[in-house]
């Protein structure tokens, strides 16, 4: 045999005694993070939800208030089990911490303090914090004795708007339908204390025995007054 042949015949040897190369497969992806569960928000309250809880009216109070000043008495103060509320016009508070848009210039029945301080003892901003007024304590009614004080959660409902504050302010003691400044911006209402505010088809509804703490922060109450206004409208269901 030759040189060569045998040369040859080594190789195809080893070749025959090698292993064959196994398959390479590309890694595959690496799992990824999992998803966090979507937490859904249950819908918000319409106008139309609140409005149907108010649409009867067991009276508190113990005769009817007026809207404005020489005005008939025509508005009682109505309750459920869960929150006392009336229907009315809209004046205009502008009272309280003296702002750009709420002081003795722009008002002139304006008053620089709040019946309800907030935190650090300075009288609300009406033109900052959408709060409602109700009508100092009497023999007509007295607010405290039904569960409602400074820093309650209300829900103010005009049109087809729901908007969230608090109980803020006193006033007149046969009077009744006023909120700040904010909120009846925040509504739609104008605002200005002087020929602003609506003159009729507000509706107010203040949870009963509910408290926002501290009464400035507008957050609060907001997330306070939805929380209220579903167990409310949820309640018959």
């Amino acid at each position: 045999m030759s040189r060569v042949q045998s040369l040859t015949l080594a190789v195809a040897g080893v070749a025959l005694l090698a292993p064959s190369a196994l398959p390479v497969h590309a890694p595959g992806p690496e799992p990824g993070p999992r998803a966090a569960p979507v937490t859904r928000r249950a819908p918000s309250v319409s106008a139309t939800d609140l409005l149907a809880e108010v649409g009867g009216c067991t009276p508190v109070s113990r005769g009817r208030y007026r809207e404005d000043r020489g005005s008939r008495a025509t508005v009682p103060v109505c309750g459920t089990r869960d929150a006392v509320f009336w229907k009315a016009d809209m004046d205009i508070d502008c009272d309280g911490r003296p702002g750009r848009r709420c002081n003795a210039r722009t008002d002139r029945y304006f008053s620089a303090s709040t019946a309800f301080p907030q935190s650090d003892g300075r009288p609300l901003s009406s033109e900052e914090l959408p709060h409602v007024v109700v009508p100092v304590p009497s023999g007509l009614w007295n607010h405290r004795s039904h569960g409602v004080r400074g820093g309650s959660a209300v829900a103010v409902v005009y049109r087809d708007r729901v908007r969230y504050g608090v109980v803020g302010d006193t006033g007149p003691a046969d009077i009744i339908g006023e909120a700040s400044y904010a909120m009846a911006e925040a509504l739609g209402v104008d605002p200005d204390p002087h020929g602003g505010g609506a003159s009729s088809g507000v509706t107010y509804i203040v949870f009963r025995n509910s408290r926002v703490t501290p009464i400035e922060d507008h957050r609060a109450a907001v997330t306070a007054g939805e929380r209220l206004a579903r167990e409310f409208v949820d309640a018959d269901g």
